[in-house]
């Protein structure tokens, strides 16, 4: 077998050679002659992305293996869709698209809870050669709205409700409202009707989609350049404006199909779960298409890590269906081990099936490494990525050889990605030495060519910081042995009395207290010091010490093993962390209510009502 560093080798030093043997793993209708030109992957090479996620399984003999399993402890359901099963249904889907006027180039919104209909949806534009743009359901109608005007759907698909383990969340409200503050008029919308709650359609707009999909003829593929957009997914921007990450239909597939193998050792056939939301990158690249175009059978859970019923919900999914590869974010993790610190659910479920746990979408502090390791025995992968990336930058790839792993590291960077750390004069760093974290150019195929309708943009936000690179916005440092450490993002460094200290570091040692579950470190104004770091803590459940107690030792620690230099003085213990859907802790929106400034709820926010504890937190 190929070792890890040579792959990695001829990916940096013959790129064309190394991705035209990958586009040998994809369906073309005009196979690729060149590879990359004019900042191009593969043009003038065509395909479909619903064809070889889907009808080349079914022609190739296996259409009766399973294609899709949803599982949904909220609404107490579970489905499987065979290969067959779905090509039918998206199918049917894309020839309701079609008869209301959807056509290759159009954009479609979806706005959906995690339904199969939602994972159908997407690949339904895909066969059609349409532009999806997911919007992650109960977003806020405002939210919505400003989604609605910049991508400027023909079509929205929707559905009556989503449903959380203590509430019901009606869709059809918020999308009326959005429709009432955006300019966009969409032709229709059709609405999927859940039992749970029924919405009202209206009139000439509105569908019902069993009754829109029922009477509709099944659809073929359309035949689009591979330099044609897939998607666009929109994510936070500083301005306030989001951002649409364009994804191209050619390098995507490619891209994802590789890392399959390469970097998550997934063959087909195989059980894959990603447990995510459709609404992130993740959701598009791991529930949906990256298991689907490696002929997977791919998880679709509409539930939480705990909660839907309790911390071993989890183990239930994996053991009942056999999954092979788990890949959910750090977070979830942390609260698992916040309600059940000593594993106890686990052995309630037969896991040995379980070979790799992927955890991404967070840095991983070491101290949910080491738990999650002793937890389950099997190697626990953190790698590192972005939306805008579509797949991972670096990890350990055990589909090309397994690495030592390295506690708080994502290992090395994945063929394809040429990593470097930067200083502030755009100067190499040696090892050791933290640093901007980007990425060579070219970009690998996969990640975003563009912002949607936006390339000053782009240019002004990724490229133009330092010239010939990607800024990736997360600093870190590359060791020794060639092993990367994000420490978090680049506005994570605090400067006490002119130390410059990442938050990230002294997360890692407040996280690695036994009663702490998880916490957020960040800085806040001080006259003499410039900046002084703060924690913010949740202890695991169970624990009943004083927090007064916790703080002093959780002092007593970071001056240990990162110095008096720290500063470290205060930890407030708080019932939870502000974080997004996603699950990632909202520091940014933290530092502004630490510093009394103005701040907006952002619209991923899980629970507004967190701000407010933390903003009490500051005051007291």
């Amino acid at each position: 077998m190929r070792s890890y560093e040579s792959v990695y080798r001829q990916s940096m030093e013959a790129p064309e050679e190394f991705w035209r043997e990958a586009a040998r793993g994809i369906d073309w209708d005009v196979a690729p002659e060149r590879i990359r030109d004019d900042g191009r992957w593969f043009p003038g090479a065509r395909l479909n992305t619903c064809h070889n996620a889907v009808d080349r399984h079914v022609a190739a003999g296996r259409g009766d293996q399973d294609a899709l399993i949803y599982d949904s402890p909220v609404t107490g359901t579970a489905r499987r869709y065979t290969y067959r099963e779905l090509l039918d249904q998206v199918a049917r889907t894309a020839g309701m698209l079609r008869g209301l006027g959807v056509g290759a180039g159009d954009t479609v919104v979806i706005y959906m809870p995690m339904v199969p209909e939602a994972v159908v949806a997407m690949l339904a534009c895909a066969r059609l050669g349409a532009v999806h743009s997911v919007v992650f359901g109960g977003f806020a109608a405002g939210e919505l709205a400003v989604r609605i005007d910049h991508a400027r759907p023909k079509v929205v698909l929707s559905a009556s409700c989503g449903i959380e383990p203590a509430r019901l969340i009606a869709y059809k409200p918020l999308l009326d409202a959005a429709l009432e503050q955006a300019s966009h008029r969409p032709a229709h919308c059709v609405v999927l009707q859940r039992e749970q709650c029924r919405a009202d359609l209206t009139e000439g707009r509105d569908l019902d989609w069993a009754d829109a999909v029922r009477d509709a003829e099944p659809a073929g593929c359309v035949s689009v350049a591979a330099t044609d957009p897939l998607y666009v997914l929109y994510t936070s921007g500083t301005t306030g404006t989001p951002k649409g990450v364009v994804r191209d239909n050619g390098g995507h597939a490619v891209a994802l199909h590789w890392s399959m193998a390469g970097v998550y050792g997934a063959a087909p056939g195989e059980v894959f779960w990603a447990a995510s939301d459709v609404g992130w990158v993740v959701g598009h690249s791991y529930i949906v298409y990256g298991p689907l175009l490696a002929g997977c059978t791919t998880v679709l859970y509409e539930g939480k890590p705990v909660g839907t019923p309790d911390p071993g919900a989890f183990w239930r999914v994996v053991s009942t269906y056999g999954v092979r590869t788990l890949f959910t974010a750090p977070t979830a993790f942390r609260a698992i081990k916040k309600e059940d610190p000593s594993g106890s659910f686990v052995k309630k479920h037969e896991l040995s099936g379980l070979r790799y746990l992927f955890l991404a979408g967070e840095r991983l502090d070491p101290d949910t490494y080491h738990w999650a390791s002793d937890l389950l025995g099997i190697p626990v992968i953190d790698h590192w990525w972005q939306t805008e990336t579509g797949w991972p930058i670096a990890a350990n790839c055990v589909g090309i050889g397994r690495l030592p792993l390295k506690p708080g590291s994502p290992t090395k960077p994945v063929p394809g990605w040429d990593v470097r750390i930067l200083d502030g004069e755009g100067n190499e760093c040696p090892p050791g030495v933290e640093g901007a974290v980007t990425v060579r150019l070219p970009l690998p195929p996969g990640s975003l060519p563009t912002l949607y309708r936006d390339d000053e943009r782009f240019t002004e936000s990724y490229l133009s910081r330092y010239p010939g690179h990607y800024l990736t916005g997360d600093g870190g440092y590359v060791d020794d042995d060639g092993y990367l450490f994000v420490m978090g993002r680049v506005d994570d460094v605090i400067n006490v009395a002119g130390h410059r200290l990442s938050t990230g570091a002294i997360e890692e040692v407040v996280s690695a207290h036994p009663d702490v579950a998880e916490c957020a470190v960040i800085g806040m104004a001080d006259e003499l010091k410039g900046q002084l770091p703060v924690g913010f803590v949740v202890l695991k459940a169970g624990s009943r010490r004083d927090p007064a107690d916790i703080q002093r030792e959780l002092v007593a620690l970071v001056r240990e093993r990162i110095g008096p230099v720290a500063a470290f003085r205060r930890a407030v213990v708080v019932t939870r962390l502000p974080k997004t859907r996603s699950g990632k802790i909202l520091r940014r929106t933290m530092r502004d209510i630490a510093a009394g400034s103005a701040y907006a709820v952002p619209s991923t926010i899980e629970d507004p009502a967190a701000l407010t504890e933390i903003a009490e937190a500051v005051e007291d």
